[in-house]
């Protein structure tokens, strides 16, 4: 009589990890969801605004290539972590104290100052956190452990939304308050990290073919040593990034297109962000019982469902809908992404992939922002949102060519089953 296999439990340090992810989204959330608001009420233009958010993503996106550089050459990623989230901890008083001693014109200075050192300790942390994660992943739930992160941290920026509303409801729009409420999550995601997450050491087998020793520079090398399956999942990478518009007009379009009173325009972000969380953990899950490239086909095409009802929505409702399957096209495409570089990148160049995986996306983003923004002004929202969905059914052709050449040269990761 053979005996079943008992599944492989998820370790702590990755609860953990998302736990902390989910308080510091919850502090980030429920920041800087409101200080554009803050910032426009005190008369600072959105030229401004949209200015300082653009800046800032760019440089979370350079951190995050340049620590997941650092955390391979140490093999330090906790300590990188904490460095991060030690950022954003700090970032949080300071924008509190802006609001309270400083005028507008300095208040914005501040502001702009913290945000930096916010994004700066997003992008110093998010590498090594994946990375992270990878290195503690039993192979058999690997994609259930991504697919945890993901959800808890999602979670975390849809709690921060929600508590967001209610915090400016129970202050009376007091941004004092709230800026100083926001530190609490942030302490605690400090703590979570330093208590409860232990730093990674190669696998035994990993150790087996090791012939570099524990801290490398990066040479050329080490890029072909990521592997032909990498480079062509970055083709995927490029072209499918290419089609993620801002979310930030999913909200616009709610607004402008379907007449939603602006006092309930958070509950696009809302609908986006459950959608998101409630995502990422089934289909990690799902995804050790079969081939990811699958399950990433499948988000692209939600990607393609969602444009589709965007553009065409006859109603505010269909155009919610839209949104919701925007957001669990985010969820599975952003887990599997990341879970199949796991599968397919050396233990000690993980970080390194990671971080070139941020790069790539980061510059297929800003090109979607910067023509999405002109497409949605000469012609419409509804327009740039067809142009999305052309390119990311090109996205899921370049995705099968590539599956089909990665399975010629026997590269495919071999699933558990049960």
């Amino acid at each position: 009589m053979q005996t079943k296999k008992l599944k492989t439990p998820i370790p702590l340090s990755i609860w953990a990890i998302g736990f902390a992810s989910c308080l510091l989204n919850i502090s980030s959330a429920l920041v800087f969801s409101l200080s554009g608001i803050y910032l426009y009420g005190q008369g600072v233009g959105i030229q401004w605004i949209s200015t300082l958010e653009h800046i800032v993503d760019g440089i979370a996106y350079i951190m995050k290539v340049f620590s997941g550089l650092i955390s391979d050459y140490f093999r330090r990623r906790k300590l990188i972590m904490m460095i991060g989230f030690g950022m954003g901890m700090f970032s949080r008083p300071i924008l509190a104290f802006s609001v309270t001693f400083f005028a507008v014109g300095m208040a914005y200075t501040i502001i702009f100052l913290s945000r930096v050192l916010e994004r700066i300790g997003n992008g110093t942390q998010a590498t090594p956190r994946d990375a992270l994660v990878a290195d503690l992943s039993p192979d058999d739930i690997k994609g259930e452990c991504f697919g945890l992160r993901t959800a808890l941290s999602n979670a975390g920026s849809f709690i921060g939304a929600g508590l967001g509303i209610l915090a400016m409801y129970w202050t009376a729009n007091n941004y004092q308050q709230i800026f100083w409420m926001a530190c609490i999550p942030s302490v605690l995601a400090f703590i979570i990290l330093g208590v409860f997450v232990r730093d990674s050491k190669l696998k035994p087998e990993e150790m087996e073919n090791q012939t570099k020793p524990k801290r490398h520079p990066l040479h050329m090398s080490d890029m072909l040593r990521l592997g032909k399956p990498f480079w062509l999942l970055m083709i995927v990478v490029t072209v499918f990034m290419l089609a993620r518009v801002s979310e930030s007009l999913l909200s616009l379009h709610a607004h402008k297109n379907f007449a939603l009173p602006e006092q309930w325009v958070p509950m696009v972000v809302l609908i986006y962000n459950a959608a998101n969380s409630l995502t990422g953990y089934p289909i990690g899950r799902f995804s050790d019982h079969m081939p990811r490239h699958y399950i990433l086909a499948f988000g692209c095409l939600c990607l393609v469902i969602s444009d589709v009802l965007l553009a065409f929505a006859p109603n505010l409702t269909v155009a919610l809908i839209g949104v919701a399957v925007w957001g669990v096209q985010v969820g599975i495409t952003q887990s599997m992404f990341l879970a199949l570089i796991a599968d397919y990148v050396p233990a000690d160049l993980r970080g390194t992939a990671f971080g070139l995986f941020y790069l790539f996306s980061a510059g297929s983003i800003m090109l979607a922002g910067i023509f999405g923004g002109i497409i949605a002004d000469r012609f419409s929202i509804s327009v740039m949102y067809l142009a999305s969905g052309c390119i990311a059914s090109l996205s899921v052709g370049i995705l099968i060519l590539t599956y089909n050449l990665t399975k010629r040269d026997k590269a495919k990761i071999t699933k558990v089953s049960y």
